[in-house]
């Protein structure tokens, strides 16, 4: 599977670790400063092959009381190394490939002082399921809509299937008409349960707010029969909640 989202150059299966951070507003200036710190770092890290990429999306709405107002993501081809932690061996190595000027004491004192800009609101690990197949490459400034979906446990199969045998298509076209860039959809791996709020995520791609505002113009209106497997494919999920995303920062192998 190619998904373009990622930008993903070959077909291993793709693993999404989700960080939603929540940042004061009084301490939006020294947050930005330290995304700028620790992108150095995960480009080393990308480099040494530890993740496949990194990426830092600034979150809409935006206000203090919406639990978070940005989204880390990080890139793995290995599910082990995403959950074991062996992926953060080397952080270190990284941090002084990143920093070579600097002293091991400042470049400590760094790290750990950097994590008082933010908090870790909540966490998903998932893996990706499909996507569309497009040219599209995510650069910063790109566009997602996110869809937070909950699925009951007996209908799970059934929802992969409406999404990727009844939606995939129309984003398809979508995309090859230039209307949009890109479409995935993510599974939650952890945490799992009746109580979690979303199992499901779903990716909608736009090289900015223009393309998304504009991708309805001139699309075909679907037929009886396509509406009736849509309205069949909807009652499967229950629509959790929704965020706008902006990518501020995109990290990949060099």
């Amino acid at each position: 599977m190619t998904f373009s989202v990622f930008a993903q150059d070959d077909d291993a299966q793709m693993y999404l670790h989700f960080q939603w951070v929540s940042v004061d507003n009084e301490q939006e200036y020294a947050y930005a400063h330290t995304e700028d710190f620790w992108s150095k770092i995960h480009q080393e890290r990308a480099n040494m092959g530890d993740i496949v990429g990194w990426d830092l999306w600034s979150l809409q709405p935006h206000g203090e009381k919406q639990s978070s107002q940005y989204l880390i993501v990080e890139v793995y081809s290995d599910p082990v190394k995403m959950m074991d932690g062996s992926a953060w061996k080397n952080l270190y190595k990284a941090a002084e490939a990143a920093y070579p000027e600097m002293s091991s004491y400042d470049l400590m004192t760094k790290m750990r002082k950097s994590s008082h800009t933010r908090d870790l609101a909540y966490d998903q690990y998932c893996v990706l399921l499909g996507g569309t197949d497009s040219d599209f490459e995510m650069e910063e400034g790109t566009v997602s809509r996110i869809n937070f979906m909950k699925v009951e446990e007996g209908n799970r199969e059934a929802y992969e299937s409406a999404e990727m045998n009844v939606f995939l298509p129309m984003h398809q076209k979508s995309a090859n008409e230039g209307r949009r860039g890109s479409w995935g959809l993510a599974s939650v791996m952890v945490p799992w349960g009746t109580d979690v709020h979303a199992n499901y995520l779903t990716f909608d791609m736009y090289t900015d707010y223009a393309q998304m505002f504009s991708e309805n113009d001139g699309m075909d209106e679907p037929s009886a029969d396509m509406q009736a497997k849509m309205n069949e494919a909807i009652a499967l999920r229950e629509l959790k909640w929704g965020v706008m995303g902006t990518l501020v920062k995109k990290v990949r192998k060099q």
